[in-house]
């Protein structure tokens, strides 16, 4: 008798054991859950273009090669009046506006208006183009911090009104774009552009056009 009653209380020890098991079991799917649950939904990471002999990022790491494609990009939009400047203008302004800091975009409306006053923009229509043979460098993209960078970006300007030139030329634009991720839904690069650096545009010589590394500070 005195051996069944062991018997009896080695199967209720492993029971017990079991329901450890099973609900230590249960904290650790619980944890996992609530991690999963917490993780983000979308994740944005930068890529460099150049993949040929590999490359490990961390997942908020910028390579100079997006953030200087990211300033040509949304600088070319916001240079970009089809029809009349007089209404193109504050379109562009309008459409980039996640991709530009508070402050630039308080320059911009003010520049708009400026410009407008003077009769610059009615009826003017304006582009920009990348330089040929100016295209990005490692030493077109300075790093001034963790997250704020200047992209120094060499355009060929068109602008026209009423389908007659009127100007024509090649501008240096040193821009300054910082880390700005606050929306991802509305800027997925995480970038914005906050102005021009250093002393701002300026006119290229023709010793410069005929050199397409950087080579004021």
């Amino acid at each position: 008798m005195r051996r069944y009653r062991y018997e009896i209380d080695n199967v209720r020890a492993h029971l017990r054991s079991l329901w450890i098991i099973i609900g230590v079991q249960i904290l650790v799917i619980f944890a996992l859950w609530f991690g999963w649950s917490q993780s983000p939904r979308h994740l944005t990471v930068h890529v460099p273009p150049d993949l040929r002999s590999g490359a490990t990022l961390a997942v908020d790491e910028i390579p100079p090669a997006n953030v200087y494609a990211f300033a040509f990009y949304i600088f070319q939009q916001l240079n970009r009046w089809p029809e009349d400047g007089a209404e193109d203008y504050g379109k562009a302004i309008f459409r980039i506006a996640p991709y530009v800091t508070p402050r630039y975009r308080a320059d911009l409306i003010a520049d708009m208006e400026l410009k407008g006053k003077q009769g610059e923009l009615a009826h003017r229509v304006r582009g920009v183009q990348e330089v040929p043979g100016h295209g990005y460098e490692e030493r077109r993209v300075d790093v001034l911090a963790a997250g704020v960078w200047v992209v120094w970006l060499d355009l060929d300007l068109y602008e026209s009104v009423r389908g007659m030139t009127v100007k024509r030329t090649t501008i240096r634009y040193p821009l300054r774009v910082v880390r700005l991720a606050v929306d991802p839904e509305a800027n997925p690069w995480g970038l914005a552009l906050d102005g021009y650096a250093a002393e701002g545009p300026r006119r290229l010589s023709e010793a410069e056009l005929n050199d397409s590394p950087k080579t004021d500070d």
